[in-house]
């Protein structure tokens, strides 16, 4: 009976206390004036900035339920050009419950509503913001005379905008939506600011700690995280900041976008032309010094190709990205894979535009060495390469390359002109296995053997097939020991040696080995000559020269085919000679037959008579239509 006695008259001392309290909520718009809570507001946001903002429109004051005091038009610092640093379309300052019920106002915290910020740069650095910033820096000195009274340590923004202009690097951006919530420094000395915003039309989550905020804003070190989110762009960094003597920032910087191309073309910048540059993920330790970023133990990312490194990125002036990484593999198909040399039925040049926009974009100087790279259908060993793009000109050096049993060295250059590009290439291949070389590198597949290449042309056009069509320069084989794959010469000349007018017969399988074979073409302006074509070998010998057009690729050679007599004397048993006209991918393979003829003693005496007539109907012996080989000719 006692006990529940007491419990009833704590429920009703309760009780009382909240009637009091809901009273005194009640009679505080009688008991404090508008006027003065206004005032107490303005002397609170000056105490905690030492910034004096300007309401210059109604302010409404709410005591009950809440308390809470709204200002309409409310800017901070002195107009320039007509433009304050900061204007709000409202200010809302929401007071303490229980200094209230006393008779006190403190604000809790802020919030602004559709503020609009405007930084403008101007000469040596110095913004419409630098005198607000050194007035608050003064305030939050750890040694400011008098102590500071504790007031409100959240502000709020909703709606707002952020205008930053600095004319003499060009630019102009404007950030927008954004929704924040500040952490700002009234008990500790960190300040904290976490929240979204939208820039070029993409939504960002973004979040800011800076450790000690005096020092940041006096320029001394200080330590800083930033984590910033969106769908182009992932970006995390955690280190340090100052801005004396020079703006330094160091610490550990990562960076992750499923599209590099996407993420570079949301930031403002041209990528390179081409395919590519698809998912790119970074981490490494970072320096940034003025306007130069050095980025070391970097470890790289982009379109499956992960390689370790060092890189330096200017951003002052023209945009340039410096570097030496290294990578155990280098695929180089999904840059390439937007191009192609030949139509899609593989008969002619592509004619399709060169798209070279953003190769003035930006300046590159990155070393490369990687323990296998693939180009195409093409597998290299140990390469090591250099990629140079300076003034929209590229140019890619093989300072050496382990590929095709050999070795790979030479440059190729690529460039923007009046009349579309400039292309150039130099590239030796020594040693190297003609049969996988040629295959992938050239499409040829019927050379075996162990031999050097050297290739030097050039060429201009709107096109590939443009640029065929304009190609100068020399190319040369020179091999040793090896086979021509697909062509039985040695018995196509025995069976002609021994039945001049029997026709070829089908001798498009078998081989025919060589000692040495050599091939030498000089080009100009689309049209070669083909100095030297040469086979030499233990039972055969066979020589040409001839012409080939590049646009069209096609080719007539003359030349003879000798079966030798022995391998000793390599004296000539017969010889036959040929033409090859046509594409150069199938040609037609015709013998000479009047040569034939000659030697047919059956035939001799009708030679003469049937040079007043058509020439014999005489198949091909290859290519084209060389199914039908031997029949014309035999009849």
């Amino acid at each position: 009976m006692t006990a529940a006695l007491g419990f009833r008259r704590l429920g009703l001392a309760a009780l009382a206390l909240a009637a009091v309290g809901v009273a005194a909520l009640a009679l505080a718009p009688v008991m404090i004036s508008s006027q003065s809570v206004r005032e107490a507001v303005k002397a609170e946001i000056r105490a905690a900035s030492r910034l004096d903002p300007i309401l210059r429109g109604a302010a409404e004051v709410s005591l009950f339920p809440f308390g809470a005091v709204n200002f309409s038009d409310v800017v901070l610092g002195s107009a320039q050009d007509g433009e304050p640093p900061l204007r709000a379309e409202r200010l809302t300052a929401n007071l303490h419950l229980f200094p209230l019920l006393l008779g006190r106002v403190e604000v809790a915290d802020i919030s602004l509503l559709r503020p609009r910020i405007v930084i403008d740069v101007g000469a040596g650095g110095r913004s419409n913001w630098s005198a607000l910033v050194e007035t608050l820096a003064r305030t939050l000195r750890p040694d400011a005379a008098g102590p500071r009274a504790a007031v409100f340590s959240e502000i709020r923004v909703a709606g707002g905008i952020v205008e930053y202009r600095d004319p003499l690097r060009g630019i102009d951006e404007t950030i927008g939506d954004i929704d924040m919530s500040l952490a700002w420094p009234s008990i500790s000395n960190s300040f904290g600011a976490t929240g979204r915003f939208v820039w070029r039309d993409e939504p960002v989550e973004a979040n800011l700690v800076i450790s000690n905020f005096f020092a940041a804003l006096v320029g001394e070190r200080s330590g800083v995280k930033i984590r910033i989110g969106g769908a182009p762009l992932k970006l995390a960094f955690e280190g340090a900041i100052s801005r004396l003597p020079t703006v330094k920032i160091d610490g550990t910087l990562a960076a992750d976008a499923p599209s590099l191309r996407q993420a570079m073309r949301w930031s403002g910048h041209r990528m390179l032309p081409g395919g590519g540059f698809g998912h790119f993920s970074l981490k490494a330790q970072a320096v940034a010094v003025g306007g130069t970023i050095s980025l070391s133990q970097a470890h790289v990312e982009l379109d499956g190709n992960a390689a370790e490194g060092v890189l330096s990125i200017a951003t002052d002036g023209r945009q340039s990205v410096q570097g030496t990484l290294a990578m155990p593999r280098l695929d180089l198909n999904p840059y390439i894979a937007n191009f192609r040399l030949l139509t899609a039925d593989s008969r002619e040049w592509d004619r399709g535009p060169i798209a070279l926009d953003g190769l003035e974009a930006i300046d590159l100087d990155l070393r490369l060495s990687a323990q296998e790279v693939l180009i195409d259908k093409a597998r290299l060993g140990r390469t090591a390469l250099g990629a140079n793009l300076r003034g929209g000109k590229l140019a890619l050096t093989i300072g050496e390359s382990q590929a095709f049993g050999g070795l790979v060295q030479g440059s190729l250059a690529l460039a923007r002109s009046d009349a579309g590009a400039d292309v150039s290439a130099r590239v030796i291949f020594t040693d190297v296995d003609l049969e996988r070389c040629l295959r992938d590198m050239f499409g040829v597949r019927r050379v075996e053997g162990k031999g050097t290449i050297n290739v030097a042309a050039a060429g201009s056009g709107q096109s590939v097939h443009a640029i065929a069509g304009s190609l100068s320069g020399n190319v040369s084989l020179d091999a040793r020991g090896g086979g021509l794959n697909g062509f039985n010469v040695e018995q196509l000349l025995r069976r002609l040696e021994r039945r001049p007018l029997s026709g070829g017969g089908e001798f498009r399988s078998g081989r025919t080995a060589f000692t040495q074979i050599a091939f030498a073409v000089k080009a100009n302006a689309g049209h070669a000559h083909i100095a030297e074509l040469r086979l030499e070998g233990p039972a055969v010998r066979i020589a040409a020269t001839g012409l080939a057009a590049i646009a069209t690729r096609e080719i007539d050679l003359k030349g003879t085919a000798s079966l030798l007599s022995s391998a000793k004397d390599q004296a000539s048993a017969f010889d036959l000679p040929f033409i090859v006209q046509g594409p150069w991918d199938d040609p037609l393979i015709l013998p000479d037959p009047q040569s034939l003829i000659r030697r047919s003693g059956a035939a001799t005496p009708h030679l003469n008579a049937n040079r007043t007539r058509a020439p014999p109907d005489v198949a091909p012996l290859a290519g084209g239509n060389g199914a039908q080989s031997g029949a014309a000719a035999s009849r």
